[in-house]
């Protein structure tokens, strides 16, 4: 068995004790205050230097080499989501309305565990390694990172390539993905205010109906994919809130419409936002209505780079065995600010399998079901250190 991968089962017990109490008590974004304490003491723990409150709620945990040379660095994110979880598991959130839907409490546990494995290698790392436990991944368009950037993350010393994982059930544990350039897709919010005016059920000539407005308009700005982007680039609108109404017999006065849109190159994204405006005040106008619409720019698209993505292969190739790798043909439409740092820094990010393997349904990441099997820890661990060997130990 490769040594990396020894080295991290025999701190697997740890690993899930990290992971589930993380679970348990899960916290949104810039809220992470308990989490990062309880990091930053097990690290402390272990004699690893830690530094709290970068970026507001982030922590970075450094490990100085018996040399010098490059600083790697590494990333996890802590924030939870305002999802009510229902896994009826026994390490299940303790907090209404707020849980781990997405794996973050994984990500954390193996960034910790591969900072307490370096960090007793550390007489054989010529360079430095920083532990990144960023806060606020779900909140964009801010998100975390650039409030970590702002707050010097990437100097003293300066950060010479970075990766990230995050686990998925779409492979199973023991697998890898990862994409050669684009990896994930720009992720912004479009926020949609249709006004009209409001009346009885019973007369609806004498109201303009946001309802009806609001109806037409969703199913027009569905056409901007179908008939505007071209079939040969990834395009995603997705209206995840329709509200509107006070009662069943009276005519809604305002409607509110909440989206999401998925690009992945800059002139898709112009047009997405240039079509949604276009449809919106043609509807609007033709059905009596009028608009009020707020476009935000979210994460960019995240790029990984061409020698870290090779390093990452090497990599788990070693650590996992030839034929573990996927590469991915088609980038991710999901977002991530992890995107901001590989606008700055060589890096790459990946996906680690984690899929149920005990016969229970896998739910996909975001749903109140979630779950992952927790085999994978120990092997993002492994993969982290075989990284880290591989960029900075000396012969």
């Amino acid at each position: 068995m490769n040594y990396w991968r020894q080295q991290a089962a025999a701190i697997r017990d740890r690993l899930i004790q990290m992971r589930r109490h993380i679970h348990k008590y899960p916290e949104l974004g810039y809220k992470e205050i308990n989490t990062a304490k309880y990091l930053a003491d097990i690290l402390r723990s272990e004699g690893i230097d830690v530094r709290e409150n970068v970026g507001r709620t982030g922590i970075v945990a450094t490990i100085v080499g018996a040399a010098p040379g490059r600083t790697i660095a590494l990333r996890a994110d802590m924030d939870a989501l305002p999802i009510h979880e229902k896994t009826g598991k026994p390490y299940a959130s303790s907090i209404a309305g707020v849980s781990h839907a997405c794996g973050h409490d994984a990500h954390s546990a193996i960034l910790a565990g591969t900072a307490i494995l370096l960090q007793q290698h550390s007489r054989q790392i010529a360079g430095t390694v920083k532990c990144i436990f960023q806060s606020a991944e779900e909140c964009p368009p801010l998100g975390g990172v650039l409030p970590m950037i702002e707050d010097g993350v990437l100097e003293d010393p300066r950060v010479d390539a970075i990766y990230a994982l995050h686990v998925t059930p779409d492979l199973p544990v023991g697998k890898l993905g990862v994409a050669k350039g684009l990896a994930m897709a720009a992720s912004d919010r479009v926020e949609i205010k249709i006004l009209g005016s409001g009346g009885h059920g019973s007369a609806p000539q004498q109201a303009v109906d946001a309802v009806l407005v609001a109806a037409h308009v969703v199913v027009a700005l569905q056409s901007i994919v179908s008939r505007n982007t071209s079939p040969h680039v990834p395009a995603v609108l997705s209206i995840g809130v329709l509200r509107a109404g006070y009662r069943y017999n009276v005519i809604a006065d305002s409607a509110l419409l909440d989206c999401t849109v998925r690009t992945v190159d800059n002139l898709t994204r112009q047009l997405m936002q240039e079509r949604i405006e276009q449809i919106v005040d043609g509807v609007t106008r033709a059905m009596g209505a009028r608009y009020e619409l707020r476009y935000t720019p979210g994460y960019p698209p995240a790029s990984n780079h061409p020698e870290q993505v090779e390093k990452v292969i090497e990599a788990a190739e070693v650590t996992f065995g030839p034929g573990s790798v996927r590469l991915l043909q088609q980038p991710s439409l999901t977002g991530e600010d992890f995107a901001h740092f590989l606008e700055r820094v060589p890096g790459a990010f990946f996906w680690l399998g984690a899929r149920l393997s005990n016969g229970e349904k896998q739910y996909p990441a975001h749903h109140p079901s979630f779950d992952i099997d927790e085999g994978a820890l120990p092997l993002g661990v492994a993969l982290f250190c075989q990284l880290i060997e591989h960029e900075l130990f000396r012969e």
